[in-house]
């Protein structure tokens, strides 16, 4: 058991082709106080095969949780998440959508789909980070993931 303070190491796959935002992300999440293993996939496909362990992403770990955008290049996010909700080894992992789209459509669509969380980015650096780390806060101290 943690001593008091202390939370368990958290991995977590980003999928994210934003660099911008996988910067912002990556500086929200290492200005926490949770350790945390961040992984990057650029696209859906990549994603997939981190999650499924192919190719170069054969010995990847698997993530305790999953920050997914929706408009991803080869595959987007909700064939992602479609994908992830589908398939017994992967299903139980919390998906939150993080994404630009306000899109009452995209909402329904992902919840239907089972996200577990729909959050839009907010567009300025301080929000984009207090949401970051909401995210983290929430997430990975006060849930208790699978």
């Amino acid at each position: 058991m943690n001593a008091p303070g202390k939370y368990k190491e958290i991995t977590i796959l980003l999928v994210e082709d934003n660099p911008g935002d996988v910067l912002l992300t990556t500086e929200a999440l290492n200005d926490f106080r949770i350790t945390n293993k961040l992984h990057v996939t650029e696209t859906g496909v990549e994603a997939l095969d981190f999650l499924h362990r192919r190719g170069r992403y054969e010995q990847a770990p698997r993530p305790d949780l999953i920050l997914l955008d929706l408009n991803l290049p080869q595959k987007n996010g909700r064939e992602v998440l479609a994908e992830i909700k589908q398939d017994n080894r992967l299903k139980h992992i919390p998906v939150i959508i993080l994404t630009s789209s306000r899109s009452e459509e995209d909402i329904l669509t992902t919840y239907g789909l089972h996200a577990n969380c729909y959050i839009t980015k907010p567009t300025g650096l301080e929000s984009f980070i207090k949401v970051v780390q909401s995210i983290e806060t929430f997430w990975l101290t006060i849930v208790k993931l699978p």
